[in-house]
């Protein structure tokens, strides 16, 4: 029987049909599910031009389309076109295959007429509302003529909707006995608001009139809501009541052979767990850390030095603004900070940040800001940092997978209290914790206890950076202790084979 997950994206290797987090969990998904031998099927769409590139020169910044690698191309294979409407036209999608052992991810390219190429041309990108809801039924439209035609619903076993944005699926077939929503974020940009006579005129379907918010309608339809760590089981019902006797909390894993160090990855499977080989292993890595810093800044050096790394989307609830402000009043501490990241090209606060960054890396030498931040980058950094920061404001970080990459390769994490670092880290025995554990979900940007929290939570974040700077550079056995507990204990509880088998070889009630 066949499993099917469909999804606004997925981070295929050498792709750019990605945007962030999301799309490397699901790419991650579909790699193990290959290893797995399960009959796997992601439907997606192909975004031709990626999602975007921060582009900055003389003081300009421009967000630019991405290029998609030629060793992508050559992966992937044409399917049949098929035929849908849209805005009452008819509609030629290419379906495009990418294999991977017993895994297929079913990519859908819009190929006439020429405005509705344009939906599928970059990721979370368009010039408009209408751009972006016609983007989305497209995918509900292509899915299930494919669902239908291709693969035959009776061979179904079970059809995951990834994000809100998919379940627009349900106003076409009747799959709620095998569908179900998986929520991967409390952030209202996950949970997306339609105008009724937009659904009634492209799906034909029967709402009431005025905006109807797709997550509630979805909830309200399937019997099974999934969240991806254990404390969004306390968020998500504050938001959707309707969830209520539907929730199952399914915690992120992450593929170990994509973002694990060979040399411990092969280690710890033969319970040869050792600081000696940790060490090994991050010498290595800081040379590889050091040829892609020097891309950025010919003049820097990692050697000798401490290097402390916040990498992530650029996005007000991240919190960028913690280690920008720790930089700033404390530019001369004797550590390298790399900074990685862009924002959503309309996302006013987070190219703030952006700039910010930039910033920081012009007027510091110890400070590298990477913008073209990919698949490439981040494995790289997540072996050869001395220190990971993850910093998202406690309620809004439904998981979080970029700590995981860095405990499973002996890289202590400072992290808040939130998503599924609650069920990870113990704090000075394999990284370290600050903040509350909110389980409200807190309006930051217009609940005046945001800024109070934010003060309070930045105070106690500096503190704890001091001392781990300190611990590193004159404690180094406790600072190895704590990074070989990471390494040790974390490969096993955040494989994402363990997720797989929660997902689709056990039960609800098993």
């Amino acid at each position: 029987m066949v499993i099917v997950s469909i999804t606004p994206e997925i981070a295929l290797e050498k792709s750019r049909t990605y945007a962030g987090g999301l799309g490397v969990l699901e790419g991650d998904k579909f790699y193990a599910a290959g290893d797995m031998g399960l009959d796997y099927t992601v439907l997606s769409l192909f975004y031709t031009h990626g999602y975007t590139k921060v582009n900055m020169k003389n003081n300009e910044m421009a967000f630019e389309e991405e290029v998609q690698d030629p060793e992508f191309y050559n992966k992937l294979k044409p399917d049949r076109e098929i035929v849908i409407t849209l805005k009452n036209s008819n509609v030629y999608v290419r379906p495009w295959i990418y294999t991977y052992k017993t895994a297929k991810a079913i990519l859908f390219e819009a190929t006439c007429p020429e405005w509705a190429r344009k939906l599928t041309n970059r990721v979370y990108v368009e010039d408009n509302d209408e751009e972006k809801y016609l983007k989305y039924i497209l995918l509900a439209k292509a899915s299930a003529e494919y669902l239908v035609k291709n693969i035959g619903l009776e061979n179904v076993h079970v059809i995951d909707l990834e994000e809100s944005y998919t379940a627009l699926i349900l106003y076409i077939l009747d799959i709620v006995d095998k569908a179900r929503i998986i929520l991967h974020t409390p952030g209202p940009w996950g949970h997306p608001v339609y105008p009724s006579e937009f659904l009634e005129r492209e799906l034909g379907a029967s709402v009431p009139k005025g905006l109807i918010n797709i997550t509630s309608e979805a909830v309200k339809k399937l019997k099974e809501v999934i969240v991806v760590s254990r404390k969004q089981s306390d968020i998500i019902p504050r938001i959707f009541p309707e969830v209520k006797g539907k929730l199952r909390s399914i915690t992120n894993g992450i593929y170990l052979e994509r973002w694990m160090d060979p040399l411990l990855l092969n280690a710890w499977r033969k319970g040869e767990v050792n600081k000696a080989i940790l060490e090994e292993a991050r010498r290595k890595a800081k040379k590889e850390l050091d040829a892609l810093l020097r891309k950025y800044k010919p003049e820097v050096s990692v050697e000798n030095k401490m290097v402390i790394t916040w990498s992530r989307r650029l996005s007000k609830y991240k919190r960028p603004y913690f280690i920008a402000r720790f930089i700033e009043e404390n530019p001369d501490l004797d550590v390298i900070y790399v900074l990685a990241g862009k924002p959503h090209p309309k996302d006013v606060d987070g190219i703030r940040y952006l700039r910010w960054f930039r910033e920081l890396n012009l007027k510091l030498r110890n400070v590298v800001y990477i913008p073209d931040y990919d698949l490439d980058v981040a494995k790289i950094l997540v072996k050869s940092s001395d220190l990971w920061l993850f910093t998202p404001f406690s309620g809004w970080e439904a998981c979080g997978t970029s700590y995981m990459k860095a405990l499973v390769n002996g890289v202590p994490v400072l992290s808040s209290r939130d998503g599924g670092v609650l069920e990870l880290v113990e704090d000075n025995v394999n990284g370290w914790l600050f903040g509350s554990d909110i389980r409200d979900f807190i309006n930051i940007y217009e609940d005046p206890r945001a800024k109070e929290i934010d003060e309070k939570e930045y105070m106690e974040f500096k503190e704890k950076l001091f001392k781990i700077i300190d611990l590193y550079y004159s404690n180094g056995e406790k600072y190895w202790e704590i990074s070989v507990n990471a390494w040790r204990n974390t490969p096993l509880k955040v494989d994402i084979r363990n997720v797989l088998k929660q997902y689709y070889l056990t039960s609800k009630n098993s």
